[in-house]
């Protein structure tokens, strides 16, 4: 029967078996065991015999398991404490074939907005493929590409929300600001400073151009600038914003885009904005990383670039 320790933690006679404390720790940082078997390369049953098989070693309950993954205990949370930092160390060795092995460090796999890597974070890490460092892109939404990271497809992600939980690591990368712009046409027959005097009535029969059939980005800067709800429908949608700023460049109507999306366009005048609030709506995007790869010295060097060019976004 396992024995309690002056610390308060259960403990068992035997050493504990270091392919199920490798296990443990999948679980945790993932949350599922679904996540932590495809992390892991197991099936989710064997994820779930190796559990149980644990907690009956230990003589305490590690998880609770709930509809949508589970949920650590206290217990689970300080075992995870005392075995992250050896488990991840001895991950780094053996991942790179012992000392001193000549093996070619893995790709660095990062994912996030289309727009926000296309035009910022790849010109960014650019000058790192001369230094070695291999990439491997994915774009998407928030919740699937955080969902990804905490099942092991990524090494880094770039949200547009703070995670939630304690198993993903996030610091704020960067602010973008949200703008009204329109083509000078469209400006010119709104009228100028319209906005400013009547607010979105002023807009009423000018074509809107979004990212999707519900106006996320729009609907947020009518409620944080106007204080009223947008309703109506999008006269164009595409599913990625360099996509809605080229057709608001080319005169199709109205939209509302992050400023460093469309910085060369208003700089030009293919643009201008249709209002200049005192206090336009900001969203912060934050740079994720996936638990246990603090030591891979490529995705250390990428998340440092990263970080050091969104000062500057």
């Amino acid at each position: 029967m396992p024995h309690r320790e002056s610390n308060g933690t259960a403990a068992s006679a035997a050493p504990l078996d270091l392919s199920l404390l490798r296990t443990f720790l999948a679980v945790h940082r993932t949350g599922s065991f679904t996540a932590a078997a495809r992390l892991l390369g197991l099936s989710q049953p064997t994820v779930t015999t190796q559990i149980r098989s644990l907690e009956d070693q230990l003589g305490r309950e590690l998880f609770e398991r709930r509809p949508r993954g589970v949920v650590s205990t206290s217990v689970a949370d300080e075992l995870a404490a005392q075995v992250a930092a050896p488990l991840d160390a001895l991950a780094t060795v053996t991942d790179r074939g012992g000392f001193g092995a000549d093996v070619v460090p893995e790709p660095v796999h990062v994912a996030g907005p289309a727009e926000l890597l296309c035009t910022r974070v790849l010109p960014a890490l650019a000058p790192l493929t001369g230094q070695g460092v291999r990439l491997r892109v994915t774009t998407g939404l928030t919740d699937g590409l955080l969902e990804g990271l905490r099942g092991g497809r990524f090494d880094l992600a770039i949200a547009t929300s703070r995670p939630r939980g304690r198993t993903l690591r996030a610091v704020p990368l960067a602010d973008e600001e949200f703008v009204l712009v329109a083509a000078p046409a469209w400006a010119e027959r709104i009228g100028r400073n319209r906005v400013a005097a009547e607010g979105p009535a002023a807009l009423h029969g000018a074509p809107l151009i979004s990212y999707a059939e519900d106006l996320p980005i729009a609907r947020r800067y009518w409620r944080h600038v106007f204080g009223v709800r947008l309703t109506g429908q999008a006269a164009i949608t595409v599913p990625d914003l360099r996509g809605v700023l080229a057709a608001v460049v080319a005169g199709a109507g109205i939209s509302v885009l992050p400023r460093y999306l469309c910085l060369d366009e208003l700089a030009s005048g293919a643009l201008v904005t249709l209002l200049d609030p005192e206090d336009p709506p900001i969203n912060t995007a934050y740079l994720v990383r996936r638990p246990g790869v603090s030591d891979s010295p490529h995705v250390a060097l990428v998340g440092e670039r990263i970080l050091a060019a969104g000062r500057t976004w």
